[in-house]
């Protein structure tokens, strides 16, 4: 934990904050659902979501927050059970989340995106006793059903279930069937659909004592290694980078009202977990939830809903700025945007603020930490590639890459590594992996880093091998593995090459067997097959051999540098 009392030689970026924010910040020693409890009795009539023109105020929120807990409870749910969760944005998301919570089990967000593969590995891999799925993703969870022997129960929703009703006549005259939103549910005693348990389950609060340290959630990721795990993220964890976050915001709250924010960046990720649900839940605001992100749409709600706050990655503030009606919209009701999960442009960030007159700042953090570790003051100057400052209650360092004991002076490139009440418990039923992340009380990030005198950290490099495309994370292996399946291909290694959409593209370079032939677009399809969309790689290319190491290993970061002196080259004529 971080010591409140370290001088400010010590942690000189206090210097920088911005006016009222706090150098610490005092953790309650409560469940993080006790956020919604406290704004269902302060703001009862308050509006809590905004989902396609309907609103669900914070007494309606808690009172389905309880029935949902009662549900899991009289299925027989005990606490410490995992609960997955496989949802959009969407009021169901919100319910089953905190419902859950109350009920005492640990939450497992899960990516609809995820093709079955992908899907049965989290699932086993958590353990998983009962799943919450979007009815059109039902299909996915029947087929890994059979190899689940933990998974007990399945509830199934509708999208539609929360629409206005002008809306769910419409969707189910005319979408509904057309895009496999309507599905049977099997009699079997064990799959269930959400709104029917929903109105039988009592209202009533239950008697099951949550602690700030046990377990709320299972975030996967591939950390350091590439490899897919659960980091295990505590109540305690989630309030406090929820209130870390929020007092980073402190100058940004509408004094007239709510703060009303921008909820497109899905729920299932931690990162819109913390600075959309949970930070708008802890103060009582109204999150204005779409499922996916269309930039028309999103530019429609804007408008509509008239947000202060809007969370996002590079790719989102891009679309926006290059909107063909742009001219159309009023944005100007936004007064912050927060850029994570991949670097920001310059020249994005000036177009959309001077497009919208809010203040788009960039902000760092790793699903380890809950997420969020550092941003960048919002009434400072910008500094092209910094991440900023680390927030409240939050210690950064930089240490030297062979030993991970030395610490570097200012100026000097190591891996990052933070300290905090938001760092995670370990990675769930990976003790090894977890000690090579946590030593000596630091998380060690794994990202290459230096810091200035003044406290401004920025990333030099990444020590792991991630690439973020469209602010997704994509593990080389994830690509890799399913391609060494492919019949033809002798070896595979998947990379991050720039890209000006995207910010880093997926790009594979394969190694056919002898005598093989392949085309670009056979790999693609195979890929489109084998794993979710986001990870399916932008560009193929074929190779004699790649470039290897003595012992014989791929040198990645050769391939990236030839791309990026390709592209310089192309550029230059």
């Amino acid at each position: 934990m971080n010591d409140s009392n370290a001088p400010m030689a010590e942690r000189p970026w206090l210097a920088a904050y911005d006016a009222g924010v706090p150098a610490d910040i005092d953790v309650p020693d409560e469940p993080l659902h006790a956020a919604l409890s406290a704004a269902a009795t302060r703001y009862p009539r308050r509006t809590a979501i905004r989902f396609f023109g309907r609103s669900l105020s914070y007494a309606e929120l808690d009172v389905l927050a309880n029935r949902f807990a009662n549900v899991l409870l009289a299925l027989g749910v005990q606490q410490g059970d995992r609960v997955a969760l496989l949802l959009p944005n969407c009021p169901q998301m919100v319910v089953a989340y905190y419902g859950g919570l109350r009920a005492g089990a640990v939450m497992v967000p899960t990516s609809p995106l995820y093709v079955e593969s992908e899907l049965e590995h989290q699932l086993a891999d958590a353990g998983a006793s009962v799943v919450v799925c979007l009815s059109s993703l039902f299909g996915k969870v029947q087929a890994v059903r059979p190899r689940l022997p933990a998974l007990q129960r399945v509830i199934v929703t509708s999208i539609k279930d929360f629409f206005p009703t002008r809306l769910r006549l419409l969707f189910s005259l005319t979408r509904e069937r057309r895009d496999g939103h309507r599905v049977s549910l099997p009699g079997d005693g064990r799959t269930y659909w959400l709104m029917r348990l929903l109105s039988r389950a009592r209202s009533s609060d239950q008697n099951v004592e949550v602690n700030a340290d046990d377990l709320a959630l299972l975030q996967y990721t591939g950390g350091t290694t590439g490899v897919a795990k659960g980091a295990m993220l505590t109540h305690r964890n989630l309030v406090a980078n929820t209130l870390q976050v929020r007092a980073c915001f402190v100058n940004l709250a509408n004094p007239s009202g709510p703060d009303i924010v921008m909820g497109v960046l899905p729920l299932f990720h931690i990162y819109a977990m913390t600075t959309v649900m949970n930070f708008s839940i802890r103060g009582g605001g109204t999150m204005v939830l779409q499922p996916r992100f269309i930039v028309d749409d999103v530019l429609k709600a804007i408008q509509r809903e008239r947000p202060h706050l809007f969370p996002g990655v590079p790719t989102m503030y891009m679309a926006i700025n290059h909107a063909p009606h742009l001219s159309r919209y009023n944005l100007r009701s936004l007064k912050g945007a927060i850029s994570g999960a991949a670097p920001l442009p310059r020249e994005v960030q000036a177009r959309f603020e001077q497009l919208t007159g809010a203040r788009l700042i960039e902000g760092y953090g790793l699903t380890e930490a809950s997420p969020v570790t550092h941003c960048v003051p919002f009434a400072a100057e910008h500094r092209v590639g910094t991440i900023g400052v680390p927030v409240p209650s939050t210690e950064a360092a930089i240490f030297d890459q062979e030993t991970g004991t030395r610490r570097l002076a200012p100026g000097e490139v190591g891996e990052l590594a933070v300290r905090g009440p938001q760092v995670m418990r370990g990675y769930w039923n990976r003790p090894d992996e977890t000690a090579q992340v946590l030593r000596d009380g630091w998380l060690f990030t794994g990202d290459l880093a230096r810091v200035e005198p003044d406290g401004y950290f920025s990333i030099v490099d990444r020590k792991k091998d991630m690439i973020i495309t469209g602010g997704m994370n994509v593990y080389p292996r994830d690509v890799e593995e399913p391609l060494y399946q492919h019949p033809k291909v002798r070896e595979a290694v998947a990379v991050g090459v720039p890209d000006p959409r995207w910010g880093e593209a997926v790009k594979v370079y394969l190694v056919l067997l002898d005598g093989e032939t392949a085309t670009e677009q056979e790999i693609l399809d195979y890929c489109h097959a084998r794993m979710a969309r986001y990870k399916v790689p932008k560009y193929v290319e074929f190779r004699r051999e790649l470039p290897k190491s003595l012992v014989g290993k791929v040198l990645r970061r050769q391939l990236i540098e030839e791309e990026e002196a390709r592209q310089a080259s192309r550029r230059a004529s």
